[in-house]
């Protein structure tokens, strides 16, 4: 007994797993007590047993398993646990239950499977019974089935899947055992009692005496439908109900609900699929091809026995239904073509939906087959043609029907309506809309006219189905114009119509309709009475034209309600008598009663004489004032509105009256319709010849369209009146034509535009600046014509449809054009041939046909298969080239492309599989075009997208899924077919393809927004348990971010409904401020910033369907800021990189995890649709998030900062993007942020510094020039915010990369910091930096070794010979190459190296952020510096255009007055002889261009530079030469690329060529002029050439456009050229070409050119006046095109120049030149620019210093104060200059620290310099600053010195404002030294005055001469330069001339072919550079000069 006594005091659990069998009965018999005590389901009781159940059932005892099975019973019946545990649990019922001998056991069993299938576990129960009768225990098979049995009879076939049961049915009638055969009996007769008819076809097969016995038994079933009486628990409310009904004895649900169950199982989904395709006969295509019909016909009974498997398998069947449509359309003999049909019937009733691709290509030629008489050939086509009808719907197939109705055969026309007859019986009203109904009743409206009987009878038959489908509503409007004898017809054909969807009436309720409606027949309106004879009957319909009245009824019936004075005195010779007759006639209008106004009768009185003649105003008014109350009161007809129109129109454009008339036909509009009243008023206006009526009946019209709302309106009408008014030659005709246009596009969208594609270019864009206006505005609410004429209940399903009509209608009025014939089989056989070339040959020529067609037809004959072969060309070139002609293909057919969606759209889908990149983006590219014009429904429906989805291809998945995430949000409703799709969903989601998961993720809530929850957790019943848990885990946290259906749209009724219309349906939806969310006015309010449920992604989704509005709740979403200042977030982020809580950001290329990682960090700190543009799929919302980021930069400083390691890890991505644009975005976004960041003293962290630097360096090596230039550009501007030290190593890691490029670059870049910073930046040590730098001397490509060996040059020009030292043991060839470089850079050493400074930027960073003037002073030194060494180092050669003589430091000599000593042998020094010999000018030799030239030169950049060279020769042959060349590339579209980055160089080569044509050619006696022309023509051809490349005319730069311009205007002023024969022509082309440089330039540049050029020539007393005007008509020019333009150009820098112009003429000035031009100019610029930008213009004075000081500024708010409201404009001013006092008076507080800084300074030695500098520019900043205070305390000569030292700087600074010109530095950093991010002009020359160009030198030079008392008349000898040196300090446009310095080593040889040119470009290069030859004259001067200069100084 201890043995008992153990187990008894075991929990209850234990005792269940106990060995005895004694214990576990006791355990078993407690946990039922507990069981059936435990009241709530939930109870964590449940769970202990969870995992015992199972052996509850299975247990070996029989005794104790039977307690067991009733405890697991309790147990399911009450557990919410329960269902965890069904598989093992049903398993082991069936394997250890069922086969019990007790039946109380299998009985018990049975109830657990159906408690299970109770709680929702059918399915799960059901596999498991299904996998038991393969079980080979007959009782346990015979007991699966009885459950299945009893489970459908209890629990219905809603809930038991009946297609696996009949699969295996004849297997089980097949068993050996009587048993199974029996109980098979009995469930095939319960299956049957469910489905019916639908069990025969499947079991057909079995023993004949088994089906007559399950024949006998199906008879005795009852006929009624049989109903569940067990319920699932989600259904027990329902169980409820019923008993209920049953209990009251109503069996009316029965009737209900056996319509949703019988028909839900189909026979067909319960048939095998059987493959034929393999099954035809080898030599079948050629058999059905053969020339004896025996033949054909065998071919034929082939397929039809194949077909006659009543389910066929889905494969590609284009071949055969090929064939059978050839025989049935051109085969003779009738029986073969009934044959045929036959065969179609059954391939369309065995593939049903997937036959659907092939029905377009059939129906055509099935309906036209019609012709044959023979009834059994008709009835063949006819059984055909419905059974394809099935697999498809009308809309697809509604072009080629329609196409068939205007055949003249009767058959045809017969046969076609009784097909329509019989399709609409299958639709329902939904399925039939208005849009569709629309056609087919015009098309049988035709028919029922009809001479032949059959065919009206056919087209009654055809209406009449189509009234019982819809209703009358619907039909009504459509059969306005039909007599009653016919009306009544078309209703009696209705009654006898049976419908296939049960609906046994018509909408009795519509009946009413038909009546014509009272007090709107046209009768009552002309007049009254029915006395009148020539009044016929009124007839129905609401609007029909009245019949005119004769004059004397009228007069008659006028009498009767007017006083007689009245009508006496209308034609009264007085005009106050007639005055008095109108307001008369007005008050009696005035009180008549609607219905007794004989409207026609009046208004024909108002036009008796003189009628619309009338002289007098005022009786005119009144005259047109009483017809708008006619019309408004009285019921008036379109008769009456004839009447009157015409005088109407005539006095629209009146001053007086015009107001009145247009009243008046807005009140006709309103009675008589807007489309009808439209079309009368705009033809009248039309076809007369004053263009102030047209142009007032066209703004009339503009107005009456918002206020009436666009339905029914005939664009195509208007369409060719707008045309003519285009056409008009008075401006205010085409300005109101524009505006009706721009109001026409609210309601039609962008295809209005295609009407008008052949316009001129110029209307053209005043019609796309109209849309651009309209985009994204809403059409208004109609507010008038509501009341009268719509129906006040307009059922959902129609209104849906209605705004479509509107965009929809305008695709249908195009032109389009049949191509099929176009389409021949040579065509098609030419694109499937086997070399690729021709088959590109067919392509190109298909993509011609449709080019030139623009719109087409949408039969396409055999086009579809040609190309569907095509998209699996193994040459992708062709692919893509296939897809871009799909794309094309779907906009030229629009809409009707739908037929096409199965056989072509889906093998798009497929191309989304390719491997290549760009191959995919082109098939996504084209699918989205396709879904554009069908829609999504055709792409959804059937299985061709869930068998895409099915193909493990990783690229497809994701292509596919996204595809869809972005189109299913957008959507109302999807077909049921989307189900099919989630099992391959859910692989997906556990594919092995990282991106392949999360495009599954993304898509999972927009599948689940259109199939809910529930089927989608159905739908994981037959995953595998471990995938069902993680599936469902992500369906549960789908759910959560499930986004709501798009609302449906709203109704445009006369009262505007709630609920927001989605965009697509927008047009003559309720005005947008009715939606739930009105997007009109974003209020920021946090409780509503999300719309219900619509998640940001759906949003995303929604915005790119609907580009033109913006989606819900939108403009709410990104009103706040977009980077959230989180506190201390960076310092914990970089806290978690450190302690390893996150990955650390370091990879090759960026894994997943490092996305999703940056995503969940920024998603705190960004906000979050920025996020979601951020991380999308698609580039170019990557390029919309950096331009969101661009313009947040200034306005969130602390946001950015504070984000800034995630900004630039997220930049670090997009380094990895194959996309430029996104690259060359990123990299712009970085220069304006780094520039941002050392203007806020920021230093990056070492975390920012290396999770950014590594991959901005890997950059560097990118194989595009304008990338590296930039990237280059952002790490010298990263040295202003990170040590020069700490990028070294940075830089160094790069030079290890296997890329070239990069290693060169990085090379270079090192070169640059030591020049810059010295020898501290090598880090770790010098030594060990050299010697990896020197390791690239013995690199094996060329550009590395030059970079490797120019930065130790560097060094050497730094440290001297130490270098060898540094760089170690080099080989022999390697130190040889070094000692050569270092030997030639000794000759001509670069710019003197850069000392005492490397430490400046390391000590500026450890002084505290308040010492602002010291920090950015040498912060701004470094970049400059840096900028000069980049220049030096990218072209070596510039550097050594500077002659050793002239590298005196003129600023020691200047400064120095006597009072320090200065060692003045420095100077002697220098070998001056050489520089004083007479320059020898070598022969120029003439060496012709190469041929072979591609020989010489390795790359095409040097054959570009050479023959660029050879432009600028002497030689006129040459250059000619070189331009053809040139002009080739140009010409052609693949090549011109290359020349992008010469563009500057070869401009700069033309315009000298140009000079020198000018200066010598032309003055040269020997030469023919016929050459000169040549050369001309040449230069102007090839310059026409460049600028009609946009990409490449806009490299052009402002100093060379400037040149540009100087050059050609001279050209056109020189009278010699005007002399010759070919002048004029020459002439003509420059203008051409000036106009081409000014629309194709960087507006930006060539605008700050001309201003510059304007300048330039004011100054200068040479220039002739007409110079001056030709550039000011430029300007007039460039101020015309602004409206287009405004926006690319950069107004900060037009603003600039237009200061720097204003301050060198100041208004005075201007107005003493001899012309007003040029101030009528600048003002006409302003204005323009101000109105264009309005209040904001001010916001772009960034670039000038002081503004208040600027006459520009006081000029702009001048304007502004004239343009605007002041109350605007003064408050920001008022706060503006608030702002500038309270700075002045801070300021002012700290003015005495800041001088006593700066006195101390100058009193320290080392920083004298530096502190008169700061004094300089304060007193500069401060003019009336005292610093006397200070001064009053030092010695005597400690004032003269600060005073001398502070005129000595002045002097310095005017001189290099002066010269500023030439340097390209904006004085801004000359003076104040700090940086300006937003000058473009590049700095190349720096704040310490090194050397930049001679110009420098002969300026300083110039000044020491005034100085010493020389005059300066031998350097006034040439005009040109000193028009450039006597202007101002002011900084103009760098002159092109500098740039010449970089390339003139590439144009030096050529030049020096002829003596000339250099002379001449010694007296006409605007900066006068000091070349080689300079005149000796010159050089005279200059050694007088420097002797004074020595001798003043001894």
């Amino acid at each position: 007994m201890g043995d008992d006594s153990e187990w008894l005091k075991l929990p209850v659990d234990q005792k269940c797993e106990h060995k005895l069998w004694k214990a576990r009965l006791s355990g078993y018999e407690e946990a039922l007590k507990i069981f059936q005590k435990i009241k709530d389901e939930k109870s964590p009781e449940w769970s202990k047993f969870l995992g015992l159940i199972k052996k509850f059932v299975t247990d070996s005892n029989a005794v104790v398993q039977l307690k067991g099975l009733e405890a697991a019973l309790v147990y399911v019946e009450n557990a919410h646990v329960a269902g965890k545990t069904t598989g093992e649990v049903v398993s082991g019922v069936v394997s250890k239950v069922f086969n019990q001998p007790k039946a109380k056991a299998k009985e018990l069993g049975i109830e657990i499977c159906l408690m299970y299938i109770e709680i929702e576990k059918g399915e799960a129960v059901q596999e498991e019974l299904l996998k038991g009768l393969d079980n080979k225990n007959p009782k346990i098979i015979v007991a699966c089935i009885e459950t299945l049995r009893k489970a459908l009879s209890e629990f219905g076939s809603k809930i038991i899947l009946l297609k696996p049961i009949i699969k295996v049915l004849p297997k089980l009638f097949e068993s050996r055992e009587k048993a199974v055969r029996d109980e098979a009996k009995l469930i095939a007769v319960e299956i049957y009692r469910w489905i019916r008819d639908a069990l025969r076809p499947p079991l057909q097969n079995i023993n004949s005496v088994q089906l007559k016995e399950l024949e006998e038994e199906w008879v005795k079933l009852p006929t009624s439908a049989p109903r569940p009486t067990r319920f699932l628990r989600s259904q027990q409310e329902l169980e409820a109900k019923l008993e209920q009904q049953q209990s009251a004895g109503g069996d009316a649900e029965g009737g209900g609900d056996d319509g949703d169950e019988v028909p839900q199982i189909d026979a067909y989904e319960l048939l095998e699929a059987v493959e034929i395709l393999s099954k035809l006969p080898k030599d079948f295509y050629d058999k059905i091809e053969a020339k004896k019909w025996q033949e054909r016909k065998e071919a034929l009974e082939s397929v039809e026995v194949l077909i006659k498997n009543p389910k066929l398998e889905a494969g590609d069947y284009a071949d055969l239904v090929k064939a059978l449509k050839k025989v049935v359309g051109k085969d003779t003999n009738v029986m073969l073509v009934a044959l045929a049909a036959k065969c179609l019937t059954g391939l369309a009733v065995g593939l049903r939906k997937k036959f659907g691709q092939y029905a377009g290509h059939v129906v055509p030629t099935i309906l036209e087959k019609f012709k044959e008489k023979k009834p059994q050939v008709v009835q063949a086509l006819q059984e055909a043609i419905d059974a394809i009808f099935l697999t498809t719907t009308l809309q697809n197939i509604s072009e080629d029907v329609l196409a068939v109705m205007d055949n003249k055969n009767p058959t045809i026309k017969q046969q076609t309506s009784l097909f329509i007859a019989r399709s609409f019986r299958h639709c329902t009203a939904s399925t039939l809309p208005k849009s569709l109904l629309k056609p087919f009743c015009a098309a049988l409206l035709k028919h029922i006219n009809d001479s032949a009987p059959e065919v009206r009878d056919a087209a009654f038959e055809a209406l009449g189905t189509a009234l019982k489908v819809v209703g009358e509503k619907a039909v009504n409007p459509f059969l306005a114009d039909v007599d009653k004898l016919k009306l009544d017809k078309i209703k009696e054909c209705s009654e006898k119509v049976e419908l296939i969807h049960g609906k046994k009436a018509g909408l009795a309720a519509d009946k009413k309709e038909f009546k014509p409606l009272p007090g709107r027949t046209a009768a009552s309106g002309a007049a009254g009475d029915k006395d009148t004879k020539d009044i016929s009957a009124p007839k129905p319909g609401p609007l029909k034209k009245a019949p005119a009245a004769k004059i004397e009824v009228c007069e008659e019936k006028a009498s009767a309600v007017l006083p007689p004075t009245c009508i006496q005195l209308l034609d009264s010779s007085n005009w106050k008598e007639r005055l008095a007759c109108m307001e008369e006639f007005q008050k009696a209008v005035e009180l008549m009663d609607r219905t007794e106004m004989p409207c026609q009768a009046l208004v024909r009185m108002l036009a008796k004489k003189p009628g619309w003649k009338e002289t007098n105003f005022q009786v005119m008014q009144m005259k047109l004032h009483i017809v708008a109350l006619i019309a408004q009161k009285g019921n008036f007809s379109k008769t009456s509105a004839q009447v009157v129109l015409d005088g109407l129109v005539d006095k629209i454009g009146d001053v007086k009256c015009g107001n009145n008339a247009k009243e008046a036909m807005t009140a006709i509009a309103e009675a008589c319709m807007l489309p009808w009243t439209a079309e009368q008023v705009v033809s009248m206006a039309f076809s007369q010849k004053n263009p102030k009526n047209q142009s007032e009946t066209l703004n009339w019209l503009s107005n009456a369209i918002k206020e009436f709302g666009f339905s029914g309106l005939n664009v195509k009408a208007f369409i060719s009146n707008v045309k003519t008014a285009l056409a008009a030659t008075n401006p205010a005709v085409r300005t109101a034509a524009i505006t009706l246009l721009g109001v026409m596009y609210l309601y039609v969208g962008p295809s209005l535009r295609m009407f008008f594609e052949d316009e001129k270019p110029a209307l053209l864009s005043q019609i796309d600046a109209e849309f651009e206006k309209m985009q994204g505005q809403s059409p208004p609410a109609p507010t008038r014509g509501i009341s009268k004429h719509s129906t006040s209940g307009t059922d959902e399903g129609e209104d849906g449809d209605e705004p479509d009509d509107g965009s929809n209608d305008v695709v249908d009025l195009l032109p389009r054009t049949e191509i099929s014939d176009k389409i021949t089989s040579e065509l098609v056989s030419k694109i499937g041939d086997k070399n690729w070339k021709i088959r590109k040959e067919g392509l190109d020529e298909v993509a011609g046909i449709i080019n030139d067609a623009k719109f087409i037809q949408p039969n396409i004959g055999e086009l579809p298969t040609a190309l569907k072969g095509r998209l699996n060309d193994s040459n992708k070139i062709l692919v893509q080239q296939t897809l871009n002609i799909l794309q094309q293909l779907a906009v030229a057919m629009g809409p009707n492309i739908k037929q096409h969606v199965k056989n072509l759209g889906i093998p798009i889908i497929t191309v989304l599989g390719d491997s290549k990149n760009n191959v995919r983006a082109a098939a996504l590219a084209t699918v989205n075009a396709w879904a554009e014009q069908t829609g999504m429904k055709e792409w959804l429906e059937g299985e061709d997208l869930s068998e895409e989805l099915k193909k493990e291809n990783p690229f497809l998945r994701q292509e596919l899924l996204g595809w869809l995430a972005e189109k299913l949000p957008t959507l109302r409703s999807t077909p049921t077919d989307l189900i099919l799709c989630v099992p391959h969903l859910y692989s997906c989601l556990e594919d092995r393809n990282g991106d392949v998961r999360k495009k599954a993720q993304d898509a999972l809530p927009f599948f689940m927004m259109h199939l809910g929850y529930e089927k989608m957790a159905k739908a994981t019943g037959k995953l595998k348990p471990t995938s069902k848990d993680q599936v469902l885990a992500m369906l549960e946290k789908a759910k959560v971010n499930m986004p709501a259906k798009p609302a449906p749209p709203t109704k445009a009724t006369s009262k505007p409904m709630g609920g927001s219309a989605p965009a697509k349906f927008q047009p003559a939806s309720a005005p947008a401020e009715d939606c739930i969310s009105s997007s009109t006015e974003p209020k920021p309010d946090p409780k509503k910033a999300k719309a219900p449920g619509l998640s940001s992604k759906a949003k995303s989704a929604q915005g790119k369907k609907m580009p033109s509005k913006t989606s819900l709740k939108e403009d709410e979403d990104k009103s706040g800021p977009i980077f959230i200042v989180v506190p201390n977030g960076k310092e914990q982020r970089m806290k978690d990189e450190k302690g390893l809580k996150v990955l650390k950001w370091n990879f090759t290329t960026p894994r997943d995890e490092y996305i999703e990682q940056l995503k969940t960090q920024m998603s705190s700190c960004v906000a979050k649709w920025l996020q979601d543009e951020m991380f999308h799929s698609d580039f170019q919302h990557h390029n919309k998030a950096l331009a969101v980021m661009v313009d947040h930069l200034e306005s969130e400083k602390e946001g950015v900062i504070g984000c800034l390691d995630l900004i630039l890890k997220w930049l670090t991505l997009r380094f990895f993007d194959t996309n430029t644009s996104v690259l060359m975005k990123a990299l712009e976004y970085l220069k304006l942020l780094f520039t941002l960041l050392s203007e806020e003293e920021y230093h990056l962290t070492e975390n920012e510094a290396s999770s950014f630097i590594p991959y901005l360096v890997v950059k560097v090596g990118e194989p595009k020039d304008v990338i590296r230039k930039d990237v280059r550009a952002i790490l010298n501007r990263m040295c202003l915010v990170y040590p020069a030290s700490k990028m070294f190593p940075f830089i160094m890691e790069g030079t290890k990369s296997k890329n070239s490029k990069q290693r060169a670059e990085c090379l270079e870049e090192l070169g640059c910091l030591v020049e810059s910073y010295g020898m501290n930046v090598c880090q770790p040590t010098p030594g060990k930096a050299l010697k990896e730098i020197a390791v690239h001397i013995g690199d094996r490509d060329n550009a590395v070794r030059n970079a490797a060996l120019n930065t130790i040059v560097t060094v050497y020009n730094v440290h001297g010979d130490q270098v060898f030292k540094l760089i170690g043991n080099l080989s022999e060839k390697d130190m040889s190459m070094l000692e050569e470089r270092i030997k030639r850079s000794a000759k001509r050493p670069s710019a003197a190296p850069i000392k005492q400074v490397e430490e400046k930027p390391q000590r500026a960073q450890n002084i505290s952020s308040n010492a602002n003037m010291l920090r950015k002073g040498p912060a701004e030194d470094m970049s400059s510096k840096l900028n000069q060494a980049r220049s030096m180092s990218g072209h070596p050669e510039a550097a050594q255009m500077v002659r050793r003589e002239f590298q005196l430091d003129l600023d020691e000599i200047e400064n120095d007055n006597g009072t320090v000593r200065c060692e003045m042998p420095e100077l002697v020094q220098h070998k001056l002889d050489d520089i004083f010999e007479p320059v020898l000018i070598p022969e120029p030799k003439i060496r012709a261009v190469s041929p072979h030239f591609d020989d010489m030169h390795s790359n095409t950049a040097s054959t570009i530079n050479f023959i660029i060279s050879q432009v600028a020769s002497g030689d006129i042959n040459t250059s000619i030469q070189a331009l053809t060349q040139i002009d080739e590339v140009l010409r052609q579209e693949d090549k011109a690329e290359a020349m992008s980055g010469h563009i500057d160089q070869f401009l700069i080569a033309t315009f000298m060529q140009l000079r020198l044509i000018y200066n010598t050619h032309m003055a040269d006696e020997k030469l023919e002029k016929d050459e000169i022309i040549k050369l001309y023509s040449c230069i102007i051809g090839n310059m026409i050439s460049l600028f009609q490349i946009e990409s490449l005319a806009r490299e052009a730069s402002t100093g060379v456009l400037k040149d540009l311009m100087h050059g050609l205007i001279t050209l056109m002023l020189d009278s010699r050229i005007e002399d010759l024969e070919e002048g004029q022509q020459v002439i003509r082309s420059v203008n051409l070409l000036v106009v081409k440089v000014l629309e194709k330039s960087d507006q930006t540049n060539i605008l700050s050119a001309l201003l510059v050029l304007l300048q330039d020539s004011l100054l200068a007393t040479a220039s002739s006046p007409k110079f001056s005007e030709l550039v000011m008509k430029c300007l007039w020019r460039m101020v015309r095109l602004l409206p287009d333009t405004i926006n690319s150009i950069n107004l900060d820098r037009i603003l600039l120049d237009i200061h720097i112009f204003m301050k060198v003429f100041p208004k005075e000035k201007l107005k003493q030149c001899k012309s007003e031009f040029p101030i009528r100019t600048l003002k006409t610029l302003l204005h323009t620019l101000c109105k264009l930008k309005g209040p904001k213009i001010l916001d772009h004075l960034t670039m000038i210093d002081n503004k208040n000081e600027s006459e520009l500024e006081a000029h702009l708010c001048r304007m502004m104060k004239h343009s605007m409201d002041q109350t605007g404009s003064k408050s920001d001013k008022e706060t503006e200059k608030g702002a500038s006092r309270i700075d002045e008076k801070s300021s002012k507080a700290k003015v005495n620290d800041f001088l006593a800084e700066i006195f101390k300074k100058i009193g320290s030695k080392e920083n004298t310099k530096e502190g008169l500098a700061e004094l300089y520019e304060y007193k500069k900043k401060y003019s009336d600053a005292d610093i006397e205070p200070f001064l009053k305390n030092s010695s005597q000569f400690f004032q003269s010195y600060v005073e001398r030292g502070l005129r000595v700087i002045e002097m310095e600074r005017e001189g290099k404002g002066r010269i500023s010109t030439s340097t390209g530095i904006s004085p801004q950093m000359e003076v104040t030294c700090v940086p300006t991010p937003t000058s473009t002009v590049s700095s190349i020359g720096n704040t310490n005055g090194e050397e930049v160009g001679p110009s420098v030198y002969l300026e300083r030079l110039k000044i020491l001469r005034q100085r010493c008392g020389l005059d300066n008349t031998k350097q006034d000898d040439r005009p040109p330069l000193t028009s450039l040196l006597s202007k101002p300090a002011v900084p103009t446009v760098a002159s092109s001339t500098d740039m010449l310095h970089s390339k003139l080593s590439q144009l030096r040889e050529s030049r020096e072919q002829h003596q000339h040119s250099d002379l001449d470009s010694n007296q006409t290069h605007s900066s006068g550079t000091v070349t080689s030859s300079s005149s000796t004259a010159n050089i005279d001067d200059l050694k007088k000069r420097l002797e004074r200069i020595k001798s003043s100084r001894k």
